[in-house]
């Protein structure tokens, strides 16, 4: 015998199992935003740990903005890819528009960072914090061991006091759990995180 519980609104065990359901949705879904985020960081770390010439054992704060310089330009390929494909005469309609848009957006915020407050990188500049660094394995966990540094165009870096801290501090804290998010952090992040999906599935437009 099959006994059938009718839910409705007015009925305790609905609104029971109901809240319960709400719950695990809401921390399935900050735990997947946090792995999302990670995922990023870690990535925008290792292109930074692959451009250290193995050669130099230290950095100064113009090699820093080189390297930066560098990063910013690293979607220049794809962007002249899609302008080509886009510009193919007879053509209508628009490819890879949403691609494109989310990494122009992205470009912009960082670059604006980079030429104001300063963009954040790892610390190349303190030989103990490079050696860290370099020795890092990639391992997501071990993020917070990586001291982060910022640094702008102005030719100052913007390292001491509330300014100076990890990869895994702040919003990334990973040992403590913390969600505080910095003025402007979150609409970049999730820039990132749609650029990551992008590139598993690229986004097209019909053409009309």
């Amino acid at each position: 015998m099959v006994c059938v519980c009718v839910l409705n609104r007015e009925n305790p065990v609905y609104s029971y199992i109901f809240i319960k359901l709400s719950v695990y949705l809401c921390l399935h879904r900050q735990k997947s935003e946090k792995a999302t985020r990670l995922n990023s960081i870690g990535d925008k770390l290792q292109w930074f740990q692959s451009q250290l010439d193995s050669e130099k054992t230290e950095f100064t704060k113009q090699d820093a903005c080189h390297i930066i310089e560098r990063y910013l330009q690293r979607f220049d390929g794809e962007l002249d890819q899609i302008e080509l494909v886009n510009g193919i005469k007879g053509r209508q309609g628009r490819l890879h528009g949403s691609r494109e848009t989310v990494i122009k957006q992205t470009v912009e915020r960082e670059t604006a960072l980079y030429h104001g407050n300063g963009f954040e990188i790892p610390d190349i500049i303190n030989s103990k914090h490079l050696k860290t660094f370099r020795e890092w394995s990639g391992d997501l966990k071990k993020l917070p061991n990586i001291k982060m540094r910022k640094f702008s165009s102005r030719g100052m870096d913007r390292t001491g006091g509330e300014e100076e801290g990890t990869a895994g501090g702040k919003e990334e804290e990973i040992a403590a759990g913390e969600e505080e998010e910095e003025e402007g952090t979150a609409a970049g992040e999730e820039e990132e995180e749609a650029l990551m999906e992008d590139s598993d599935s690229d986004t097209q437009e019909d053409a009309p």
